[in-house]
């Protein structure tokens, strides 16, 4: 976390004191929240409303034309007057310092407007100063939190189905780091159960060591699908389901050679896992697993369950009513007949053990909607345990992928998505030679642009929704793409790369000289930044984060047509470079929040 206080040394600098800073507001780190604070201060001197009500009644306008702050005067509670005339009756009396440029009153809203000299003094330097560290505010400081994303089973190629949790995940994670969290990254692999005992049966039948060298994740799912296919051929009652059983119970009893030949399947899966997650931008602090659960825990949840009075027995298996509890919740299954555990009591063993080793201040669980009920099940069980802490987790949720199966058609892995996508974006990159000729790196280039082609496409749309993979959408220059946010990205290196200026001209530029409307709009834009990752952050929604650096890149396109920097003079080229600077910079740092890598050419 920077500690770097730019607007303050900035306003120092300008003569201006930092306004009283509201509890929760963070004026060193966030341009709109000094706003806050100081229209709090007048506000509050006008109307006598209590200054915390002011400053949560702030919001951001839908539109610049609405200003940069808005407050709906009947959000101020107060009693017997005409919302209307009071909005009026406040802005002509208001002190617009030398913070404001302007405040209207619209109807029962009063809409203020940041003066333009003052944002881009405070805003440019912050930027350019800060870097990645911009829009990132110390409200997690000495908090930990746990993110389990991903988690895919273990044998089966990583499908383009688990794309969704990763990279949710993979956001979520890299959110609550910038926000100041200790942040522990963890990939809850299905690496026990059953389907071992069918995997191991179907490596004695049909494996080869050679092939499982090779390609591990993509043999072991050959075989899976072929021994499955024998199970379904020979009935539930087969030999080989029999066999299944036998050697999942020799897992659970530790027996030493099938304990080596399950190793064996995991470790190479897991190197397998690594090499998609690093293409991905993705890493885990730990790969555990529902097989790293003890008996020892295992042993602790069933005592905690018999001295709660939760268990019942049916038919020799055992069960949890939670109806209760929440009727919706029904009963769940702990224990089959045959004493084995499943996976709920391993869930809930895993959580017992996260708490006891980090000891964290939020968990959150990345799932599948179609899990929502196993979630709330199993959050409803610990409550009952007697667990405080169960209240600090959540689940993330999110909708399934609709379509997404390769260009020829085939059922999809990760891996075929992302070499298509590579190579549709070669094919585009060549067709213009210059440009082409200058990359030093076309392949890297491409495999990057293409990620950010599928990335992009899932973030856009709330998570809770289904969405429909699309090829031709997806992998399109024009519009709202990753190609198109990577191509915004690139053209502002090339801006900057082509003017010969350096980094410490730019702090010093004079940014009095930027007085067009685009630019204006472009700073203002630049400022939403840290309220942009606040709002993600209370809402986990990735799309947010999408939809700013879309309305940036837009807004910086306009900007090309007007603020020009090659052939003008020195000072307003500086001037303007600095305004462009800061733009990429803030397009750079949203990237890879999302987890992309934002390129310098293409």
């Amino acid at each position: 976390m920077s500690d770097i206080k730019v607007i303050s040394s900035q306003l120092a600098k300008l003569g201006l004191e930092n306004p009283t800073a509201v509890e929760g507001s963070y004026p060193n780190h966030n341009v709109l929240d000094l706003l806050r604070n100081y229209i709090t201060d007048e506000l509050h001197q006008l109307s006598s409303v209590d200054k915390r009500i002011i400053f949560e009644s702030l919001d951001i306008p839908s539109t610049l034309d609405k200003g940069d702050l808005i407050i709906p005067v009947p959000r101020l509670r107060l009693k017997g007057i005409n919302p209307k005339d009071k909005a009026a009756e406040w802005a002509s009396a208001f002190n617009k310092g030398k913070y404001l440029k302007e405040i209207k009153a619209e109807g029962p809203f009063l809409q203020f407007f940041i003066d333009n000299s003052l944002l881009y003094k405070l805003l440019i330097k912050d930027t350019l100063e800060r870097k990645s560290s911009y829009g990132s505010l110390p409200v997690g400081l000495g908090k930990k939190i746990i993110v389990e994303f991903s988690s895919p089973n273990i044998a089966k190629p990583f499908h383009a189905g688990h794309l969704r949790s990763t990279i949710i995940g993979g956001f979520i994670a890299n959110l609550y780091e910038t926000f100041g969290w200790n942040v522990t990254r963890i990939n809850y692999l299905g690496d026990w159960g059953k389907q071992f005992g069918l995997l191991a049966v179907g490596f004695d039948k049909y494996g080869s060591q050679e092939a499982l060298d090779n390609d591990p994740i993509n043999h072991l799912f050959d075989v899976y699908v072929k021994i499955n296919k024998d199970v379904v051929e020979e009935g539930e009652d087969s030999e080989i389901n029999n066999k299944a059983r036998e050697f999942f119970r020799k897992l659970e009893d530790d027996d030493q050679d099938a304990i080596s030949l399950w190793k064996k399947f995991r470790e190479l899966s897991i190197k397998k896992y690594i090499e998609t997650y690093n293409r991905l931008n993705i890493k885990f602090d730990v790969y555990s697993g529902e097989s790293q659960v003890s008996k020892d825990i295992i042993k602790k949840v069933s005592d905690i369950f018999e001295e709660r009075g939760l268990l019942y027995e049916d038919k020799g298996a055992k069960l949890i009513d939670l109806t209760k509890y929440n009727k919706k919740l029904g009963k769940c299954l702990i224990q089959k007949s045959d004493g084995t555990s499943i996976y709920l009591t391993r869930d809930v063993g895993e959580a017992i053990k996260r708490y006891e080793t980090y000891k964290f201040d939020k968990m959150i669980y990345v799932i599948a909607c179609q899990q929502d009920l196993h979630v709330a099940q199993f959050f409803e069980i610990l409550k009952q345990m007697g667990f405080s802490w169960s209240k600090d987790l959540l689940h993330v949720n999110f909708g399934m992928v609709l379509g997404m199966s390769t260009r020829k058609g085939t059922v999809v892995f990760l891996d075929n998505i992302l070499e298509e996508t590579k190579e549709k974006m070669h094919e585009v990159m060549k067709k213009n030679e210059g440009k082409y000729a200058q990359i030093e790196n076309p392949d890297e280039i491409a495999d990057l642009v293409g990620i950010s082609a599928v990335m992009v496409q899932d973030f856009q749309s709330k998570r809770i929704n289904n969405y429909e993979f699309k090829w031709d959408r997806m992998t399109s220059f024009e519009g709202d793409t990753g190609p198109y946010l990577q191509y915004a990205h690139s053209r502002l290196m090339s801006v900057q790369r082509k003017s010969g200026f350096e980094e410490s001209e730019l702090l010093n530029a004079n940014y009095d000289l930027l007085t067009e409307e685009c630019a204006t709009n472009l700073i203002r834009v630049i400022a939403q930044y840290p309220e942009t990752l606040n709002k993600a952050l209370k809402t986990h929604e990735a799309s947010a984060v999408v939809t700013y650096l879309f309305n940036l890149s837009h807004i910086v396109s306009t900007c090309y047509d007007i603020l020009w920097v090659a052939g003008q003079e020195k000072e307003l080229a500086v001037a303007r470079l600095a305004l462009y600077a800061s733009a990429r910079q803030v397009l750079n740092n949203g990237m890879k929040l999302l987890g992309l890598t934002p390129v310098e050419r293409m």
